[in-house]
């Protein structure tokens, strides 16, 4: 997605070194283990499923291998192997600045931890960021690009300063309206986007679970609401946690494009179809946008982005 790392300068980074963590899914409700691991430049961000046949155990974080956005963001491969809820994960990586990882899980679920972005960015942060050689390419958003379902619509357009606009509207008069609007910059990510936690609704559980869904889901990994408001004791983490939470997804939903994009993210309601939509849409059209390097991005843009690098961040190739 879109925004700005300034640690990350004008090479491709992987990790340092691996890092482990365990967890459970939220759909699944299986046990998780997954392990971070420096991979090669230009090799981008790939899952290795290893509770299955290496043969066919690789997946490739991209648009185009998202098979299902029901719930979460599922990728795909030819073999018919799945893998669900990366968004959080491809979130953080992005906030982080990680171009290329190989990703080792052996269950069908990113683990969902507490819900959030932020002990992903820990884990990412304690691996550390090692630079490559190679330089960064990124996709320079030259025209508009559009994608509307009903009420829901979201835009990618120009921006000197990149930035996510989004807005939502829930029914529940514990959410009602939230707008949020922020520049798009690792501190500001890491700070006040990436901590915000997954929402559900109580009334839809039994729905959801007869149909194998948030299987895993409880009060130390979801915001629940009910009747009466919020279920969780402590409370919310921000009075607008549930549009940061919709920023957070939209992040690691187009970090999927292949390679980071720069320019503005305006949002209608959005959700995990309509930001899949988006990509589609973006690539659909050439004439929209320009692979460039990215200091040439950088270098060439106004002052205000010299400060930091402005980028959106996603894995593998566009």
């Amino acid at each position: 997605m879109l925004y700005t790392i300034t640690n990350a300068g004008y090479s491709q980074n992987t990790i340092g070194q691996a890092v482990h963590c365990i967890g459970i899914g939220l759909h699944s409700g299986h046990r998780v283990s997954m392990t971070l691991l420096p991979a090669p430049p230009n090799s981008g961000i790939n899952f290795v499923r290893t509770d299955i046949d290496p043969e066919h155990a690789l997946i490739r974080a991209s648009w185009r291998n998202v098979v299902d956005t029901r719930m979460c963001t599922v990728l795909g491969n030819e073999y018919g192997i799945t893998l669900g809820t990366v968004e959080h994960l491809m979130a953080a990586l992005r906030t982080c600045g990680i171009d290329n990882l190989t990703i080792e899980i052996d269950s069908d679920e990113v683990p969902i931890l507490d819900g959030s972005s932020a002990p992903l960015v820990t884990l990412a942060k304690k691996a550390g960021l090692f630079a490559q050689r190679l330089p960064r390419y990124g996709i320079l958003i030259e025209k508009p690009v559009e994608v509307r379902q009903g009420e829901h619509y979201a835009r990618l357009q120009p921006s000197p300063t990149p930035s996510v606009s989004v807005e939502i509207d829930f029914a529940d008069s514990n959410i009602g309206s939230q707008r949020l609007s922020v520049p798009l910059l690792d501190t500001v990510l890491e700070r006040d986007i990436m901590p915000a936690r997954t929402f559900g609704f109580a009334h839809q559980l039994d729905g959801l679970r007869e149909d194998g869904l948030a299987l895993g889901g409880s009060l130390k990994n979801a915001v629940l609401l009910d009747d009466d408001g919020i279920v969780n004791v402590e409370g919310l983490r921000y009075a607008d946690e549930f549009v940061r939470h919709k920023i957070l997804d939209c992040i690691g939903d187009l970090a999927l494009a292949g390679l980071p994009i720069f320019g503005e993210l305006v949002a209608r309601k959005p959700g995990h179809r309509l930001n899949h939509a988006l990509l589609r849409e973006l690539f659909a059209h050439r004439n929209c946008w320009s692979r460039m390097s990215y200091r040439d991005i950088v270098e060439g843009s106004p002052a205000e982005l010299e400060t930091g690098v402005s980028l959106a961040v996603a894995a593998g190739c566009a």
